[in-house]
């Protein structure tokens, strides 16, 4: 999937974007008052649960609210393939609180386990109130143990993980520790659990992106920023952090990219 903050790509009649299944913030729909046009392209929706978290340190949505947003977009917008709960991350200073990498965490002062429950809840939750929406389970931890006990949280409720279309795998985005999100993923996958990882980083998906159902990423628009603007590029703006052109381009390099595995034997041969 193809992560990104241009919530018109939905609805966009460039045809590049036609086959491009895209990964949307709700924190970006949210915005809208006047309804919206029917989408050109399926995608799926994030619940924009880490800002929620950062900013505020607890959701400010109930369940009944998000799933008056999420019936919206998907009435309005059409080809919604899921849509994630309002879990809650377990990055360390999400729950603790400071500042990480310049920006600032309000802290839950919740423990790993309680941010479990919540989520766990939370889905179980949104399908009573809205049964008829496409809501997936979202694992939630930070060691391997913190995952398999979620795990047990959705079986003790009678969720079976490994007969759901998708299962999400949380806070691995801001990690550097690839080898263990690597085993984490290793784990569920040979569980048979069908997984999306959450703003999975390009180095995680040459690891163990074979063993994901899909993925999504913003790491196009921070290199957009960061370097040129596209020689072809016609838009006025400096750099190509809003740039279909430079998201597209991205986007068909990681596709096409072969695992680290297989790149090595290329390499080898």
């Amino acid at each position: 999937m193809l992560g990104t903050h241009m919530a018109n790509w939905l609805w966009d009649d460039d045809p590049r974007l036609d086959g491009v299944t895209l990964f949307i913030s709700r924190n970006r729909l949210a915005r809208r008052v006047s309804p919206f046009p029917a989408a050109r392209r399926d995608w799926a929706l994030d619940s924009g649960g880490f800002t929620e978290l950062k900013d505020h340190g607890g959701w400010r949505t109930t369940p009944e609210e998000y799933a008056a947003e999420v019936r919206r977009y998907s009435k309005q917008l059409g080809r919604l393939l899921w849509a994630a709960p309002q879990d809650w991350m377990c990055e360390p200073w999400v729950i603790s609180g400071g500042t990480i990498g310049g920006q600032h965490f309000a802290g839950t002062g919740l423990s790993v386990a309680e941010h479990q429950r919540r989520t766990v809840e939370n889905f179980l939750e949104l399908q009573r109130i809205a049964p008829d929406l496409p809501w997936i389970p979202v694992l939630q931890g930070w060691d391997l143990a913190d995952y398999e006990r979620c795990a047990r949280m959705y079986a003790d409720a009678g969720i079976d993980l490994a007969a759901a279309p998708v299962v999400g795998l949380g806070s691995v985005c801001r990690r550097q520790a690839t080898e263990e999100i690597a085993r984490i993923v290793d784990y569920f996958a040979s569980r048979g659990l069908r997984l999306h990882g959450f703003g999975v980083k390009t180095d995680g998906l040459a690891d163990y992106g074979d063993q994901l159902v899909s993925a999504d990423s913003m790491a196009w628009s921070v290199g957009g920023r960061r370097n040129p603007r596209l020689s072809e590029c016609t838009h006025r703006a400096k750099n190509c952090a809003n740039c279909a052109t430079y998201a597209l381009r991205w986007h068909q390099r990681i596709v096409n990219a072969p695992p680290r595995w297989r790149q090595a034997d290329l390499f080898a041969a």
